[in-house]
C-alpha cells in the first residue's frame, strides 16, 4: 500500500496503519462479519471520488459536475440486478443499520409492531432491541430458537404473527448458522398479512453466489451490507419490489442521509463485479466448506456448536462445559494471535460484556486461501488455547503455529 505522502505528513495516522496492516497480517481473523477487501476495492475507496458531492439520484443530483458519479452509481445499481435479481436497488446506504431504518420509515409509523428475531437469540441490535432505534420507534416481538435444537421454531413465529399481527416481519441474523427458509417467512408474512423484509447482510455474499436460497422474490424489501461475506467496502444497500421503489429512494435521500458517499458506492461497484465472477462462486463455496469443517473438527474436540453444525459461514460455539467465558476466551485466543469475538448464546445466563459463547467464521481464513486441512489445523490450536491458556510455554508454542499458518497463507 502506497502511503508514502502520509508518511510524511501525518506520521501518526501512517504508524497506525502499519500496524494494522501488520495486524492483519500476523494475525488469524475468525470474526464473523469480518473479511480482507481486494486491492481494486481498496483503491478505488481512496479514489478522488472522494472529492465530490453527489446529492440526489443519477440525472437528478442537487449539484453540478455529477456526470461521472452518475456512471458510477448506475454501474453500482446493474451490477447488484445482476447479481442479486432484484427489481429495485439503491446503493447510498451508508451502512447496514441506515439501511433498515429507511425501510422502517418508508413503511412503518412509530408505535407499529415488528416480529424479528431476538438479539440474545442471533438477532441484530437494528431488528428491534430495545437500546436501538429499532426497539425505540417500534414495538417489537421477539422469535427465537428452540432450546433443544437450535434452529428457529417457525412454528412459533407463525404463531407470534397471527397473534400479534405485525406491520413488518424480519428475518435475518448475526449469529445464527443455519439455512433461513425465506418461503415459509413469506407464507407467515401473507396470512398476517405484514411486510417481509429480509436482512442478508451476513449471507449476502452465499445468496450471491447461489450457495445459500435467496429472499428473492420471497421478500418486499432486502437489505445488506456490502463488507462480510460480499467482500466489498463497509456500506449498506436496500434490494426492492419496484412498487417500493419511490418510496425507499425518497427516505434515504432526503429522508435520513444527504450526500452519498461516491467513493464508497464506486467501491461497491467493484465488489459486485467481482461477484459476478466464477472464482467468487468458488470462494463462497469454500467459505461454507471451511465452517463446517471447523465446526466439525471442534465438536470432536468436546466442544458443542449451537444448532449442531453450520449451513453458512459462521458457528456459534457454547463454552459452558469448558469452564471458561466467551470474554476469556476471547482474551487467551488474542494472546495466540487468533482474533475472535465473545457472543451470547441462546438463553445465556451471563451478561453480554461476559458471556457463556464466542462466535466464529471463516470468511478471512477463506479468502486468505485456506482450507479443509488449515481447519484442523486453527481448531486444535484453538481447543489447545483454551485447555492450556495459563501455561506461557504452551501459548508461545501455539503462537508460532499461527505463525506458520499466516506466513503460509499471506494477505496483501
Amino acid at each position: 500500500m502506497y502511503l508514502e505522502n502520509l508518511k510524511t505528513t501525518d506520521p501518526e495516522v501512517y504508524d497506525a496503519i502499519q500496524s494494522e496492516i501488520a495486524r492483519e497480517r500476523k494475525n488469524i481473523v475468525l470474526i464473523a462479519s469480518e473479511n480482507y477487501a481486494s486491492r481494486s476495492v481498496l483503491e478505488v475507496q481512496g479514489s478522488v471520488f472522494t472529492n465530490k458531492y453527489a446529492e440526489g439520484y443519477p440525472g437528478r443530483r442537487y449539484y453540478g459536475g455529477c456526470e461521472y458519479a452518475d456512471v458510477i452509481e448506475n454501474l453500482a445499481i446493474q451490477r447488484a440486478k445482476q447479481v442479486f435479481g432484484a427489481e429495485h436497488v439503491n446503493v447510498q446506504p451508508h451502512s447496514g443499520s441506515q439501511a433498515n431504518m429507511a425501510v422502517f420509515f418508508s413503511v412503518l409509523k412509530p408505535g407499529d409492531k415488528i416480529l424479528s428475531m431476538s438479539l440474545s437469540h442471533g438477532g441484530h441490535l437494528s431488528h428491534g432491541a430495545t437500546v436501538n432505534f429499532s426497539g425505540t420507534f417500534y414495538k417489537p416481538i421477539a422469535y427465537g430458537v428452540n432450546r433443544e435444537t437450535g434452529y428457529i421454531d417457525y412454528a412459533e413465529v407463525r404463531r407470534l404473527a397471527l397473534e400479534h399481527k405485525p406491520k413488518l416481519i424480519l428475518v435475518g441474523a448475526s449469529a445464527y448458522s443455519r439455512s433461513l427458509d425465506f418461503s415459509v417467512f413469506s407464507d407467515i408474512a401473507k396470512e398476517a398479512g405484514a411486510y417481509l423484509m429480509a436482512d442478508i447482510a451476513h449471507i449476502a455474499g452465499l445468496v450471491a453466489a447461489g450457495v445459500h436460497p435467496s429472499p428473492f422474490p420471497h421478500a418486499d424489501f432486502v437489505t445488506t451490507t456490502t463488507h462480510k461475506t460480499l467482500r466489498g467496502p463497509r456500506g449498506g444497500m436496500i434490494m426492492c419490489k419496484a412498487e417500493y421503489a419511490k418510496a425507499v429512494d425518497k427516505m434515504i435521500f432526503p429522508g435520513i442521509q444527504g450526500g452519498p458517499l461516491v467513493h464508497v458506492i464506486a467501491a461497491k461497484a467493484v465488489a459486485l463485479n467481482e461477484a459476478l465472477s466464477p472464482q467468487f462462486k468458488e470462494y463462497q463455496g469454500m467459505v461454507i466448506k471451511n465452517a463446517q469443517k471447523l465446526a466439525a473438527e471442534l465438536t470432536g474436540r468436546g466442544f458443542k456448536i449451537i444448532s449442531g453444525g453450520t449451513d453458512n459461514h459462521m458457528m456459534l460455539v457454547d463454552l459452558t462445559s469448558k469452564n471458561i467465558t466467551g470474554k476469556e476466551t476471547e482474551e487467551a485466543l488474542g494472546r495466540a494471535r487468533i482474533t475472535v469475538n465473545k457472543n451470547v448464546i441462546p438463553f445465556d445466563e451471563r451478561p453480554p460484556t461476559v458471556t457463556s459463547g464466542i462466535r466464529l467464521g471463516t470468511p478471512c481464513v477463506t479468502t486468505r486461501g485456506m482450507g479443509e486441512p488449515e481447519m484442523v489445523e486453527i481448531a486444535d490450536i484453538l481447543s489447545s488455547v483454551i485447555q492450556n491458556n495459563k501455561d506461557t510455554g504452551t501459548m508461545n508454542a501455539l503462537t508460532q503455529r499461527v505463525d506458520a499458518l499466516c506466513e503460509k497463507f499471506p494477505i496483501y
